[in-house]
């Protein structure tokens, strides 16, 4: 195990991300975890932080911690050094609490427990996902294409066309395939072809109301879409808690 971290993540200089990855997870379960102990006022469980009444969500912390890993991070050269690991961990369990609280930073209202509240959820999952390939040494908008080609105008032809893919991907309202298809380019070709769904900017901009394709678009959100999104609710549920009704 030991020659296997070292060739397979300090070599190949993914040391900080590895850390950033694994506290990024460890703090969104353990935060996870104590916001459900306090949902369910278990005794022996400490509270809110609430000095003076003010209640400080663990945002706060997060984007204080996010500043001490983020620009201390930037200040260490050798990204195999202790320091550089330690940081990355610290810029990893900041950006956990701020994602775990995305949700709320958008509305500018308190929605943790309700059903905007699984947008964070969403959010972080996402970002694990996004973290996981690059470890892996999938390289996001295919730049490998950049550095390894010989021509450069055909790398920056196929990164834009990466970019491309991805964005009409998101205007389709396909977020998953879009953002992971910053990485696997196929995945964004992909949403790219497929049809828009109904409440997308894409629909609205190009499927006429009534039209085949907005028919089309609906029936697929409703047969094959909505099976999916109520598995994934249940994933969620499992694992940050049922919001309130």
């Amino acid at each position: 195990m030991r020659d296997w971290f070292a060739r397979e993540i300090v070599d190949a200089g993914k040391l900080r991300l590895f850390c950033f990855f694994v506290v990024f997870l460890l703090t969104f379960l353990f935060i996870r975890f104590s916001v459900r102990m306090i949902r369910k006022r278990v005794r022996w469980w400490p509270g809110n932080v609430a000095p003076g009444g003010l209640h400080i969500h663990h945002v706060v912390f997060g984007l204080v911690f996010m500043c001490l890993g983020g620009t201390g991070g930037l200040a260490v050269q050798d990204g195999t050094s202790a320091g550089a690991a330690v940081l990355a961990g610290v810029f990893g369990a900041g950006t956990a609490l701020v994602l775990d609280e995305f949700a709320l930073v958008l509305h500018l209202e308190d929605v943790y427990w309700s059903e905007q509240g699984r947008l964070s959820v969403d959010t972080v999952f996402m970002a694990l996902a996004l973290c996981g390939l690059g470890l892996l040494g999938v390289s996001p908008l295919d730049a490998d294409t950049l550095f390894l080609g010989t021509d450069l105008v055909d790398g920056g032809i196929i990164v834009a066309m990466n970019i491309l893919f991805a964005v009409v991907s998101l205007a389709k309202g396909k977020v998953w395939t879009g953002l992971i298809g910053v990485y696997l380019t196929p995945l964004a070709l992909v949403g790219t072809v497929r049809l828009a769904r109904p409440g997308s900017p894409w629909a609205r901009w190009r499927y006429q109301e009534g039209s085949r394709k907005m028919r089309r678009a609906v029936w697929r959100e409703r047969k094959l879409r909505e099976p999916i999104e109520r598995v994934k609710h249940l994933v969620q549920d499992a694992v940050a808690g049922r919001p309130s009704l």
